[in-house]
């Protein structure tokens, strides 16, 4: 029989279960994202103590500060080329090998744990990895075979440091990505498969017009865990390139890093921040109502 709780009885389930994780929440993100809004309204250059009040509010001057720096507004647009890149490339290299491995493929299971490795190795040190990638084994690949593209470390080159992060970034989402695609296409009923059989439809059929349109879900949860995860790409930006050569790599958030840290100009990169957040918070949230209404018609 059900017995309905009293207020004081809620609130002990609440202080039981659910402050903890509250209090540690908003004190690692809510009053930290709350202090820095404030910031980003003051010309603190981040040494001073914050409680010696040695600032002054200058209201939107930080913003018009960064909306005026050409440097911040070329690694937005450099921002969304990577972004662009990563979230098409991981999710259809993600969802190709999912069905590869959901498939009556030998020894598939290793496989799975394999492309899912990269997601548990530290940006760090998975930056420093693919360093000595690009940088040592493929110029002795080059030596070895003569091939020009080889012959010279990727990351000294414009575009190639482009392109060599953007595998990266491929490489280490790729097998996360990978296992939401595996729980969607598992999740699809077999006797809707074996219908389809029946009725003579081919396996490429079945994948386009059965299994895709059943597990649009999957695809909302990777494409908005891809799409933050790239506009916040920081440790390997830092780690593999450092931004360069001449800036050619350097991520927003590096520079807004870079702007606090190095040139010690904290409101501008607060307001930097608070910028970056706005567009990443629109284009995500902009994406999830677009694949929650093809949920709607896929059902």
């Amino acid at each position: 029989m059900y017995i309905e709780k009293t207020f004081a009885q809620k609130f002990r389930s609440f202080l039981t279960f659910a402050a903890i994780p509250l209090f540690a929440f908003s004190v690692v993100l809510v009053i930290p994202f709350l202090v820095g809004v404030f910031l980003s309204f003051t010309d603190w250059n981040g040494i001073q103590a914050i409680d010696s009040f040695d600032y002054n509010v200058i209201g939107l001057s930080n913003f018009t500060a960064a909306l005026s720096d050409p440097t911040y507004i070329n690694t937005l647009v450099l921002t969304f080329a990577y972004v662009t890149l990563v979230v098409v490339i991981t999710n259809v290299i993600a969802f190709l090998v999912a069905v590869l491995v959901t498939s009556n493929l030998p020894a598939r299971n290793f496989f799975r744990a394999a492309f899912f490795i990269p997601n548990l190795i530290g940006g760090v040190i998975l930056g420093f990895i693919w360093q000595f990638i690009f940088s040592t084994f493929i110029t002795r690949l080059g030596d070895l075979t003569g091939i020009p593209l080889f012959q010279y470390s990727w990351l000294v080159e414009t575009d190639k440091a482009f392109i060599a992060l953007v595998i990266v970034g491929v490489w280490q989402l790729s097998g996360y990505m990978m296992l939401i695609y595996i729980a969607g296409l598992v999740g699809i009923p077999q006797e809707v498969i074996e219908a389809s059989t029946i009725d003579g439809a081919t396996t490429s059929q079945q994948l386009l017009h059965i299994k895709i349109p059943l597990m649009i879900q999957a695809f909302t949860i990777s494409i908005f865990l891809t799409l933050r995860n790239s506009f916040m790409v920081f440790d390997v930006n830092l780690s593999l390139t450092r931004g360069g050569p001449f800036r050619s790599t350097e991520m927003a958030t590096l520079h807004i890093y870079n702007e606090a840290f190095i040139s010690q100009h904290f409101g501008t990169a607060q307001a930097q921040a608070i910028i970056l957040f706005v567009i990443v918070a629109v284009v995500a949230t902009t994406q999830v109502i677009i694949s929650k209404r093809l949920e709607g018609r896929a059902l």
